[in-house]
């Protein structure tokens, strides 16, 4: 008579010792599959725009006005809070939240799959997708930027969803599209979920409340205009693959063959998934399908987009092994070790030539100009106004966004006639109220280089003389006038 009321503790005894020993083990591999990415000051251009970025908002700026990317505000925001708590010379406290963001995802995996296969599954799903997180390029797996913050999110909508928590699934594809995008592209699997299930009459309006509060506030925070213009309608000409087929195919490539290494321990499961086709993961095809859409949206196949792919793929593959033999899971896990073993150790050797060249040049601009004065930068690394400690003289941090130069572009859509829209009328009149000390040409022979563009090529030859050259990057300083 007495056994009965004491399951639910046993169970909750059981359950809290499961996680005591299942969470102590993902954090050190979470930590360990991240190394590399404290052994360099910045990884990345993406860092360096985000670390300018936190410093301009700090300042003062307003994001979607002097402070504008075609990114949604939560990453900024979260590198701006962890600037004033610790600092803005260093990006350690964001490698840290970075580490915590892959053991959140794995913890939410490994709860997703313990629900449906078992405690084991539970196991599989965390470390198969903490050892595959990182099969990419160090330069995309180990930087602290946008895919890596998406995916606790994503793995969240999911994992409310299948608890049939609507308006929490729906705040979780939220949060995940205010920090890229295409994070909202797990809206599909939720909303699949949703359908699958049969939830309460009230579950898609909850779903739809939890995911438009936030992007609503979010918007009425910064500016909705601004909002809309730099995260949904302002990127037309930057989707495009025109005049860089071949370099964008290849990039696709070979980003697609690295991840495949990565999982080479996850893709023999998967396939015998699809091949099996067993009922109960059409959601989890669905997660797999509109996170390689989101892969493929823009056209431009950068490496940290694949990150994406990665939780789906540890689930799919972990909903294989658990029928398997206990051979199967073992040789799955080994096999994803050694390649991430791999990947972490070519992070660790890894040569940064950019890196070494932008604190050349930020070391140059320190040197010629004071702390209060503002530079510019006319090249795609951000990172230099971040080590250097100066201010941009514009709030356009790369020449991308005033030429549509993005990711090795070099065909006819790179110009001035291909900036956003009304980018250059902004950027001369800020020439004009914050005309910078220095200015340095970073373009290299790039196709965005001042030879190419009216605007910018008049503003030297009237207001500027060469004053010195490092790496091939080109210093310009202003002449005083009469």
């Amino acid at each position: 008579m007495l056994a009965a009321p004491l399951a639910p503790a046993r169970t909750a005894v059981t359950r809290t010792a499961y996680w005591a020993r299942l969470l102590p083990l993902l954090a050190a591999l979470a930590c360990a599959t991240r190394i590399p990415s404290f052994v360099r000051p910045l990884w990345n251009p993406d860092e360096g725009f985000l670390a300018v970025q936190a410093r301009l908002l700090a300042q003062g700026g307003q994001l979607y006005d002097t402070v504008v990317d075609r990114k949604p505000p939560l990453l900024p925001w979260l590198y701006q809070a962890a600037f004033a708590v610790f600092g803005s010379g260093s990006l350690t406290p964001l490698r840290v939240l970075a580490v915590l963001a892959q053991l959140l995802t794995a913890a939410l995996l490994a709860s997703l799959a313990r629900r449906r296969w078992g405690d084991r599954a539970g196991r599989t799903a965390g470390v198969l997708y903490l050892l595959v997180s990182v099969g990419l390029n160090p330069e995309d797996a180990q930087a602290a930027t946008f895919e890596v913050f998406i995916l606790p999110g994503t793995a969240a909508a999911l994992w409310c969803a299948d608890r049939g928590r609507w308006g929490a699934a729906g705040a979780a594809v939220a949060a995940a599209f205010l920090t890229k995008q295409t994070g909202g592209a797990v809206l599909l699997p939720v909303a699949w979920l949703l359908h699958q299930r049969g939830g309460p009459r009230a579950g898609p309006a909850r779903l739809a409340a939890g995911f438009a509060a936030p992007v609503l506030a979010a918007a009425l925070v910064t500016d909705p205009a601004g909002f809309l213009f730099w995260t949904v309608t302002g990127s037309a000409a930057y989707a495009s693959v025109t005049g860089s087929e071949l370099h964008v195919l290849a990039r696709a490539l070979t980003n697609t063959a690295l991840l495949a290494v990565a999982s080479a321990g996850l893709l023999p499961p998967v396939v015998r998934a699809l091949r099996v086709a067993r009922g109960g993961a059409a959601e989890l095809w669905l997660w797999l399908a509109s996170s390689a859409v989101a892969v493929t949206l823009g056209c431009h196949f950068f490496g940290h987009y694949f990150l994406q792919l990665t939780p789906p793929l540890a689930l799919l593959a972990t909903a294989a092994l658990h029928v398997l033999p206990r051979e199967r899971h073992l040789a799955a896990v080994l096999t994803s070790a050694c390649c991430c073993t791999l990947f972490v150790g070519w992070g660790l050797a890894a040569p940064r030539p950019e890196l070494a060249h932008a604190e050349r040049l930020a070391a140059a601009l320190a040197h010629r100009t004071a702390p209060a004065d503002r530079v510019l930068v006319w090249g795609i690394h951000p990172e230099t106004y971040w080590l250097a400690g100066r201010t941009p003289a514009t709030r356009y941090l790369t020449a991308g966004l005033l030429t549509n130069y993005s990711g090795g572009r070099d065909g006819p859509q790179v110009g001035e006639k291909y900036a956003v829209a009304g980018g250059w009328p902004v950027f001369r009149r800020e020439m004009s109220t914050h005309a910078p000390a220095l200015v340095v040409d970073d373009s290299r022979g790039m196709p965005y280089g001042p030879d190419r563009l009216p605007t910018l090529s008049r503003l030297l030859t009237e207001d500027y003389a060469e004053v010195g050259r490092v790496d091939g990057a080109v210093l310009y300083a202003r002449v005083p006038g009469p």
